[in-house]
């Protein structure tokens, strides 16, 4: 498991940092199904005290991500199939409740916002076809591109104005950020056509949030958010949105 100091990340709570951090291992395999660690092992690897990682593992063993089998010993759960799909059914909903509230709270800056994140996406879409073409290098333009959908994302849920939903919402994720993000990277690189040139969903949901339709809103978030957690888990057997 590989990590800065928490201390340097954030304002947050260095339980919270010890919370994501470890989740984030587990997600990505650092922390494998069925490996033991220890408090005292976790915590000088994240340069804290066991007291932040101590909180961090009673909220993963919630999350049913940890099982404890010892007073200072844990092991990472192995999560199954049904596991995952309960998972994603939870994240799912978050995401079309924060949609919901998007339509209720944004403003016209956060929405004009979200278009001006779109436009400069399209713009990165024609060059990333036109590189295709050429046969050109296109790792710069994809992380570009990931980064840009990541910002309306980031966007789209700060424009629900409800703190308490979104951080539910991290909380619930079946993929980490950087999991997700790897994961993406592969399917793109063994397909350069993957999820890159369906924008229409995007601009549906600023339409549907402009309009402050909460209905329509949740239903398109709710769908993408669906349609990307499979492709995710399959391995991209079904296209969609970049970002999803």
């Amino acid at each position: 498991m590989t990590t800065e100091p928490l201390a340097t990340l954030s304002s947050d709570t260095l339980a919270d940092q010890a919370y994501r951090s470890i989740r984030a291992a587990i997600a990505k395999g650092e922390l494998r199904p069925g490996q033991k660690v220890t408090e005292r092992g976790l915590a000088d690897q994240l340069s804290v005290s066991p007291t932040p990682v101590r909180e961090a593992l009673r909220r993963l063993g919630q999350d049913g991500l940890i099982e404890r089998t010892g007073p200072r010993t844990v092991k990472v759960s192995v999560i199954g199939d049904a596991a995952i799909r309960d998972l994603a059914e939870v994240e799912v909903a978050l995401r079309g409740m924060v949609a919901r509230f998007a339509a209720k709270h944004a403003t016209e800056a956060q929405l004009d916002h979200l278009d001006a994140i779109l436009d400069e996406a399209d713009d990165l879409l024609v060059l990333l076809k036109q590189r295709r073409l050429e046969g050109a290098p296109l790792d710069r333009h994809v992380s570009l591109m990931l980064d840009a959908m990541q910002r309306f994302n980031d966007a789209t849920d700060s424009c629900a104005n409800n703190p308490v939903l979104v951080r539910l919402l991290e909380q619930a994720r079946v993929f980490s950020r950087p999991h997700r993000r790897a994961r993406l990277l592969e399917l793109i690189e063994a397909d350069p056509e993957f999820s890159l040139d369906r924008y229409a969903s995007h601009r549906e949901l600023v339409r549907a949030l402009r309009a402050g339709d909460s209905a329509a809103a949740e239903s398109i978030a709710m769908e993408r958010a669906q349609a990307g957690i499979s492709d995710l888990i399959t391995g991209g057997s079904r296209r969609t949105d970049v970002d999803s």
